[in-house]
């Protein structure tokens, strides 16, 4: 496994200057890498985290945005085809 350690210090160091999801997303990392320990993750941790993330963000978009496809995929800085295979990737067309 290619994975990092960083030192305890830096790995429990406050993540003031990042914004709320992105403190979200270091807590979560961080709770799964400490979870599976050496244990690979068959698809990828980019890929897992992709996936997990990807869907409820594609979900509470349409929903923010009630099922329009045009302006969910203007705010999401995709264009409309590419959300569409991503919603159809993913079961939510």
């Amino acid at each position: 496994m290619n994975a990092v350690r960083l030192p305890v210090n830096e790995a429990t160091r406050e993540t003031s200057s990042q914004s709320a999801l992105g403190e979200c997303v270091t807590r979560t990392v961080r709770r799964y890498l400490a979870d599976i320990g050496d244990t690979v993750c068959d698809e990828g941790l980019h890929a897992l985290v992709i996936r997990e993330v990807e869907v409820p963000l594609l979900r509470e978009v349409m929903a923010f945005h009630d099922g329009n496809q045009s302006r969910a995929a203007a705010a999401l800085g995709i264009n409309r085809a590419t959300l569409r295979k991503k919603l159809s990737q993913y079961g939510l067309l």
